[in-house]
């Protein structure tokens, strides 16, 4: 039991930091980014590279990771998301063929080899029982810390203020002066910064290989559909409840039995509540 408290709240973390900065770029600008598994690729590649080649030490290849997917999100989100806003399926099929794109080029540049990026903390802990690395313990702590500075800041802040009205009616917000085009690059950084984060955190202890994007993509879209499209809470409360249903199939049956619990959690919520367990029912 204490086996599965602790390994699930580590996935349920890293679950919540994809789907999180996924729903938020869904809820604020409308926006269905496909290549937000790219965020976190990107974060993991950038610290193997900054440690390897440039002999950075892993904090700081952590943090320049981090702030430079970031960078790479507001530009994106100006340069390829912006145009196009507003026709038809332009961005998610410009977003996915990003996503392809990336995976081509770390493929090309790091080859299909996995790759070992050191951990922040070597060493293993004994918590209820269990022996857990490290790495996973300090995963939790700062996924959580995280997460809370981004409620502080949405929820007290002025920047935050201004997400929170162009969430909420962005016709309105443009008529009190928001800057809509600067809140939506503010919401992309962000975005890209907790998928860069959940990325460095997990490399330590997951596969780093081109195509590491693609199922966190489609993690954190099945935990926007079970939690409720745009809704940040019903993100976390499925992120949480997607975590432990997989660490207790992996427990009790295979773990090869673990990517089939959020397909049947989409399908039944799709049946069930199509509107997700906090989003709002169309009209």
């Amino acid at each position: 039991m204490n086996d599965i408290l602790i390994y699930g709240a580590v996935t349920s973390s890293v679950y919540a930091m994809l789907a999180v900065g996924f729903t938020l770029m869904f809820g604020v600008a409308r926006t269905l980014n496909l290549a937000h598994g790219s965020f976190y690729a990107l974060g993991a590649y950038g610290t193997y590279l900054m440690t390897t080649s440039f002999k950075l030490s892993l904090t700081v290849a952590a943090v320049l990771a981090v702030l430079i997917v970031t960078a790479l999100g507001v530009a994106m989100e100006r340069m390829l998301i912006r145009p196009l806003r507003g026709v038809g399926l332009a961005v998610p099929m410009m977003t996915l063929a990003l996503a392809l794109v990336v995976e081509q080029v770390l493929f090309l540049g790091f080859g299909s080899e996995y790759r070992n990026v050191p951990s922040f903390i070597a060493a293993s802990v004994i918590v209820g029982g269990v022996d857990v690395s490290g790495q996973r313990l300090l995963t939790v702590a700062v996924n959580g810390c995280v997460l809370a500075c981004l409620w502080v800041f949405v929820h007290r802040t002025r920047q935050g203020s201004a997400i929170l009205a162009l969430s909420q009616d962005r016709e309105a917000a443009q008529y009190v002066g928001i800057p809509v085009d600067r809140v939506y690059a503010l919401v992309m950084g962000i975005s890209a910064a907790l998928a860069a984060t959940a990325g460095v955190l997990t490399a330590p202890f997951l596969t780093v290989q081109p195509g590491m994007g693609l199922m966190p993509m489609i993690k954190a879209l099945s935990i926007v559909i079970v939690g409720g499209l745009g809704s940040v809470r019903g993100s976390i409360a499925a992120a949480l409840l997607l975590g432990y249903a997989e660490t207790i199939v992996a427990y009790e049956l295979s773990t090869a039995w673990t990517e089939l619990v959020s397909l049947v959690a989409v399908f039944m919520t799709l049946v069930l509540r199509p509107a997700g367990l906090f989003g709002i029912r169309a009209r």
